[in-house]
């Protein structure tokens, strides 16, 4: 009785065993590569797998997309500068019968791989481009890595290179040519600055000089108008008082003519110089004068008392200038005093003052 009950246990344990062992789940992302009897019998799931404990055997194969760090390497440029580079390769298996049958160990066959690509790639390169052209060293590494993963079942989808680290002299020199552009940009920025400064202020002088010539030119034109205007009025204005110049000068006589002669003399005769100019017929000027003054207001210096002259009527119309005969020619001194004498006028010797106009002197 006892024998039979642990002959039962022991049956349903190796029953329990062999179940466990014979149902596999794979998940969504995941597939099992199924060796029966040594034999690649294929890729099974996702869900519910199952195999023969005895005669089968599982690998379990991961579909998600994973990555790989590769350390620091050390790689020498076209142009024979040594850096040290460091990257990560991101991939995903697309076959996985081919992934666990074509290569034994993915991850270090990938981080050889993937050093010795490197100092490929980047032996053919300059420190310049090394420096300044990840993008184009990343798909050159992608490209070079993906030929050789392709026949592993996996794709390599990116390479991203992390960090470049050139050695200290070219990094001193790499400050030193940094400093010597930013201040050759500095220097172009501030001379375009001073161009364009230069360009604002020629420009503001010309539209300056362009609104003073305006304003010049309006100005000369109004004052050229003003002194046009004021010329149009002096001249109506002198025009107006010759009209009535003429219009008084056709009321005048003779008598008034020569009152104004005789003012004018006297004007003559209190200035201190010495030459006058007086018109041509002083002699007919002074039979006027002599007519006008009455016989007892003439006084006469020492000599015999002159006659009266008898007082000529004034003319009724005096002639025009243009008609005034030549004057005639002056006698000689001692006929003009005889003469003189004869008609009444005042000796050589003697003066005559008239209206206190002065002393006459002839």
């Amino acid at each position: 009785m006892i024998l039979g009950i642990t002959i039962a246990v022991i049956v349903v344990a190796l029953l329990g065993l062999v179940a466990s062992r014979s149902v596999k789940i794979a998940r969504e992302y995941e597939r099992v590569v199924l060796f029966r009897l040594g034999r690649l019998s294929g890729a099974r799931g996702p869900g519910l797998v199952i195999v023969n404990p005895i005669t089968d055997r599982t690998n379990r194969v991961d579909l998600r997309e994973q990555y790989l760090e590769i350390p620091s390497q050390v790689a020498i440029t076209k142009d024979n500068a040594s850096i040290s580079i460091d990257f990560i390769i991101f991939y995903t298996v697309l076959d996985p019968e081919a992934s666990v049958v074509s290569v034994q160990n993915f991850s270090g066959a990938a981080l050889n791989i993937a050093a010795t690509t490197l100092r490929s790639v980047v032996g053919d390169l300059p420190l310049d481009d090394v420096l300044s052209k990840r993008e184009a060293m990343n798909a050159l590494l992608r490209v070079r890595l993906d030929e050789v993963t392709e026949r592993w079942g996996v794709k390599v989808t990116n390479v991203e290179v992390r960090e470049v680290n050139p050695p200290p002299g070219v990094q001193e020199a790499m400050t030193r040519q940094m400093s010597a552009e930013r201040t050759r940009r500095a220097a172009v920025t501030e001379a375009e600055g001073k161009k364009s400064a230069a360009i604002l202020t020629a420009e503001g002088q010309r539209a300056a000089a362009i609104l003073s010539a305006e304003g010049a030119k309006q100005a000369t034109i109004l004052s050229a108008e003003g002194e046009r205007e004021a010329a149009l009025l002096r001249a109506q204005g002198f025009s107006s008082g010759l009209e009535n110049i003429l219009g008084v000068a056709r009321g005048l006589d003779q008598n008034t003519m020569l009152l104004q002669y005789l003012d004018t003399l006297k004007q003559v005769g209190s200035s201190p110089s010495t030459k006058f100019v007086v018109p041509m017929e002083l002699g007919s000027l002074l039979n006027g004068v002599r007519a006008l003054i009455p016989p007892a207001a003439a006084q006469v210096a020492p000599g015999p008392q002159p006659a009266p002259a008898a007082q000529t009527p004034p003319p009724a119309q005096t002639p025009p200038p243009a008609q005034t005969p030549p004057p005639a020619q002056t006698p000689p001194p001692a006929q003009a005093a005889s003469q003189a004498q004869a008609d009444g006028a005042p000796s050589a010797a003697g003066a005559v003052e008239i209206d206190g106009l002065g002393e006459l002197t002839p």
